[in-house]
């Protein structure tokens, strides 16, 4: 039998998803104190560094009762290959296909963390490191954030339904904001995700046209949207944006049709810095909580007063990576018994 991973939210449905999230809760409430990952091990592969990321997962394995082996390849690790058919005379010492074997050989589950490489939008769309993984592995992959990040948009939708209850026709506002250079893509492509696929209306705000999300994220929130019952509408008027949201999540990226040439994007860039979230803005909400996936730099992407008000959830959204991701492992460990 194939295993089945979990690389993005696309390729579960609502009710799995919801599924997951209640085990989740019942880990947070401690009602579950599943021993599921006794005697089990799993394999934590950071191409790219990390703190919320490696922390909850190792955690999350200890506490469960397994071990995770957490690797760095390039650094205590061999660097990889991930082309087949490359004549191997360059810096790789160790093509995927033997280590993701290798690994599944060792481990009961893999989990990978690997950016873009920031200079080609059509390769680094594809994904290839960690579609190699999934697809040599004979263990279930997870995605740890690549051009997406699906553990994270469980801990979104589970801090939305903490504090707003049933998601369905409540307004989530995306909002872009201002940062000094040009950021992956992966959370704000996950929280439309997430968010129009649990029946919200979304509402992505950006400075223009080139800030939009790639086709393949804006086509599927769409699809999300109109078959939950929820909508999805881009606007760049940040009044209309705030005006009425129930639910603010602040994201920086890059624009993708200046993708590895970002110097040509920064007079945008530098022109949208009033799209900081603030107080004034805050107060154009529906009373709104406000979220971030953090690291957040304070008086850049939004305000020490927004940061520190009672309305920001962000500290919440960072614990719940912890439980959500005990959940997701625990269901795809149970899922290959």
């Amino acid at each position: 039998m194939s295993p089945r991973h979990f690389l993005t939210t696309e390729e579960w449905t609502r009710q799995e998803l919801q599924l997951v999230l209640d085990r989740a809760r019942a880990f947070k409430q401690g009602s579950d104190s599943s021993r599921s990952m006794q005697g089990k091990s799993i394999a934590l592969l950071f191409f790219n560094p990390s703190l919320r990321t490696r922390t909850s997962f190792e955690l999350g394995a200890f506490q469960m009762g397994g071990h995770a082996v957490v690797l760095q390849p390039g650094k205590d690790a061999w660097p990889m290959e991930f082309e087949l058919g490359t004549t191997m005379d360059g810096e790789a010492e160790e093509h995927v296909k033997e280590a993701a074997q290798v690994l599944s050989r060792y481990c009961d589950l893999i989990a990978v963390r690997a950016f873009p490489k920031f200079t080609d939008w059509e390769q680094d769309r594809q994904d290839k490191t960690l579609m190699a993984f999934s697809q040599y592995a004979t263990v279930p992959v997870i995605n740890m954030e690549t051009i997406i990040h699906p553990c994270q948009e469980l801990a979104l939708m589970m801090n939305l339904q903490e504090k707003l209850g049933q998601p369905d026709k409540k307004k989530f506002l995306l909002t872009w904001t201002w940062h000094p250079k040009p950021l992956n893509t992966a959370v704000a492509n996950s929280a439309l995700l997430i968010a129009s696929k649990f029946g919200m209306d979304v509402t992505l705000l950006c400075p223009s046209p080139e800030y939009l999300l790639d086709e393949r994220f804006m086509q599927a929130g769409a699809e999300n949207a109109k078959r939950e019952g929820g909508s999805l509408t881009v606007t760049h008027d940040i009044q209309e944006a705030y005006s009425g949201a129930d639910f603010v999540y602040a994201k920086s990226w890059g624009a993708l049709p200046y993708f590895g040439r970002w110097e040509e994007e920064t007079g945008i860039r530098m022109a949208s810095r009033h799209f900081m979230v603030d107080a004034q803005k805050m107060a154009l909400t529906n009373s709104a909580k406000f979220s971030h996936c953090l690291p957040l730099r304070r008086n850049v992407k939004a305000t020490d007063e927004v940061m520190d008000a009672d309305y920001c959830v962000a500290i919440d959204e960072a614990e719940n990576r912890l439980h959500v991701q005990k959940a997701m492992m625990a269901t795809l460990l149970e899922n290959q018994q």
